[in-house]
């Protein structure tokens, strides 16, 4: 008989031709079972074993690498840079020749903006170098770019690397430290950042540890950054509170850093924002917000970002604010579209653009309806719309701290027409003055505090001229031989009130033609 979980097939003893007796079926069955739990004890035993020799595989193993493309066939050059300027930050993500999202440039889009780069004399640098020029101002070369990745993928390895080595530069690696050798082949190995790192190239920085993910930020399970807010705590019915967010976060950045230090890695200097979430939404009380911020500041030189509240290009009002805005290259970004934001984030002196009225392509057009150019401020005003404001190079400027400014508006009419230039765009002190047909408003913008506003009469006129002195000490304002001064301090700090220039006209009846700009002049 057939035993429920035996073989059908009974093997008799040796030398018999009997069924066997029960105490030697007892021991047959005995023996198979001590073997199948030793068989059982020795998985158990083993699989600890096993799981982490996959998982040291993946953190050691090697991907190959590709030769670079040939070069292109587009030989316009870059726009030309008179003078010093400060470094561009350039912030790329994957590079991969099947791209799958937005994030990832083939290598001969790398290779086509390398190219370019390295024709017009730039000059890449290292992280030290950077970190270096936002503490003194001083960059080793006179036109620079620093180039960063983010994420830490496979195809920095695999594609990016050898990019770099025919073009004699080098890049910055920001690192999850958590996801490297996990989900191969996206993210790259220990092991591959080991030959990076050995090739001088590259140098690696912090990218967080496992915070760089989405995650249920209220009872709705709305999704946001995780390091930028406090997360739902579902089996506890709440969110967390400020010192279990506080403590979550510092835990991450601390073993993050501890992993640069497990693989001989030298201590990350600088740290990027996943998501740039600094301008994103999030739950977090104002004064929580400081506290993350004050726990880069302690691990961190300065923190990167692709999305800033007001222009923060490489210079002394990104040092001073310890936060750096990079220009983010995408794999939709052309050709054309890379030269242009070049030329936008080139840093230029008050002498570069003495006649911007001149240029139209040199003034963006914040909140204002689509299409809305130049001519807007200079006559033609809106179809729809009662208020026009334009601002001038904003990423160019956004270290100006000592220029002059003068300008003529006409055909203002009573109260209802107006015109503005602001000074210090941008900066934590703006000043806005404003002249209607016998009116003259100057209006100071200090961060944290209330604005102050002045008021003085004009002789009733559709013309006035206006001339601005600005220093880092004050604002010096000339309005058809009325003058006053504003932002005056004896204590100047420079990135603070640094910035270019900004206009605007008003216009709230639609009988009236629009007031416009008829000259504008900047010197140093």
């Amino acid at each position: 008989m057939t035993q429920a979980g035996s073989s059908p097939t009974t093997v008799s003893p040796a030398g018999t031709g009997s069924d066997p007796d029960r105490p030697g079926r007892r021991r047959l069955r005995g023996g198979a079972v001590r073997t199948a739990l030793g068989s059982l004890a020795a998985v158990v035993v083993a699989t600890p074993f096993l799981t982490a020799w996959h998982y040291d595989a993946a953190q050691r193993a090697m991907s190959g690498q590709t030769v670079p493309p040939t070069p292109t066939s587009d030989t316009r050059p870059l726009a030309a840079v008179s003078r010093t300027s400060a470094p561009i930050v350039l912030a790329y993500h994957d590079i991969n020749p099947h791209p799958t999202n937005e994030y990832t440039l083939t290598p001969q889009q790398l290779d086509t903006q390398l190219t370019k780069l390295a024709a017009a004399g730039y000059r890449s640098l290292t992280t030290k170098e950077f970190t270096r020029y936002l503490a003194t101002g001083k960059s080793p070369t006179a036109h620079s770019v620093y180039l960063t990745f983010d994420d830490g993928t496979r195809g920095l390895w695999t594609y990016a690397d050898q990019i770099l080595a025919k073009h004699k530069m080098r890049a910055a690696s920001y690192l999850i430290t958590g996801m490297v050798g996990t989900h191969r082949p996206y993210y790259l190995s220990w092991s591959e950042i080991d030959r990076m790192a050995g090739s001088g190239r590259w140098d690696f920085q912090d990218h967080t540890h496992l915070s760089h993910s989405r995650a249920a930020v209220d009872q709705a399970g709305h999704q946001g950054s995780v390091l930028a807010n406090r997360l739902w705590l579902p089996g506890k019915h709440r969110l967390e509170t400020e010192n279990e967010y506080r403590t979550r976060v510092r835990a991450d950045l601390d073993r993050s850093l501890k992993s640069f230090a497990d693989h001989h890695l030298p201590a990350p200097r600088l740290f990027a924002y996943p998501f740039s979430e600094t301008s994103g939404p999030t739950n977090l009380a104002a004064r929580n917000t400081s506290a993350l911020d004050r726990l880069l500041r302690e691990r961190f030189a300065a923190s990167l970002t692709n999305v800033s509240a007001r222009p923060l290009p490489a210079g002394p009002r990104a040092a001073a604010a310890r936060q750096v805005q990079r220009l983010e290259i995408l794999g939709t970004t052309s050709t054309d579209t890379f030269r242009e934001r070049l030329a936008e984030w080139t840093s230029r002196s008050p002498r570069d653009v003495a006649e911007p009225l001149r240029h139209p392509d040199q003034w963006r057009f914040p909140g204002s309806p689509s299409g809305t150019g130049l001519s807007a401020l200079t006559g033609k005003g809106l179809t729809k719309g009662t208020y026009v404001s334009a601002v001038h190079l904003p990423m160019a400027t956004a270290d100006w701290n000592t220029y002059r400014v003068t300008a003529t508006v006409d055909r203002l009419k009573g109260t209802a027409t107006s015109a503005s230039v602001e000074v210090g765009h941008g900066s934590l002190d703006p000043v806005v003055v404003t002249v209607s047909a016998a009116g003259l408003r100057v209006t100071e913008r200090p961060a944290g505090a209330d604005p102050r506003v002045t008021v003085r009469k004009l002789k009733s006129a559709s013309s006035h001229r206006l001339t601005l002195a600005v220093t880092s000490r004050g604002v010096r304002i000339t309005v058809d031989g009325t003058t006053l001064t504003a932002r005056s301090t004896t204590k100047p700090v420079s990135a603070r009130t640094s910035g270019g220039i900004s206009l605007a006209v008003r216009d709230e009846d639609e009988h009236i033609a629009w007031p416009r700009f008829t000259a504008l002049r900047i010197a140093p």
